[in-house]
C-alpha cells in the first residue's frame, strides 16, 4: 500500500534522512522515498504493509521537525 505526503520545510539530504527515520518507525512501513524539494513542498511516498493514519504519519513528520502539508491515498 503506497500513501503520498507532502511535507514542508526540507531543505538537504539530512532533513530526507529524519523524515525518513521516523517514518519507518511506524508499524507496518517497508519503504519511505522522499523527492527534495528544496524551494517549498518535498513530496513523500510511504510503502506500507498497512493503512497508516493521517495522524500517526504527521506526528512521525512532526518529531522530526517538520509539518505534513497535504495527504493523498
Amino acid at each position: 500500500m503506497n500513501t503520498v505526503i507532502n511535507i514542508s520545510g526540507m531543505t538537504c539530504g539530512h532533513c530526507v534522512a529524519s523524515v525518513t527515520e521516523e517514518l519507518q518507525e511506524l508499524d507496518g512501513v517497508e519503504d519511505v522515498a522522499v523527492d527534495l524539494d528544496k524551494s517549498g513542498i518535498s513530496p513523500a511516498t510511504i510503502t506500507s504493509t498497512r493503512e497508516l493514519s493521517d495522524t500517526e504519519i504527521s506526528e512521525a513528520v512532526a518529531e522530526a521537525g517538520y509539518l505534513v502539508v497535504s495527504s493523498e491515498a
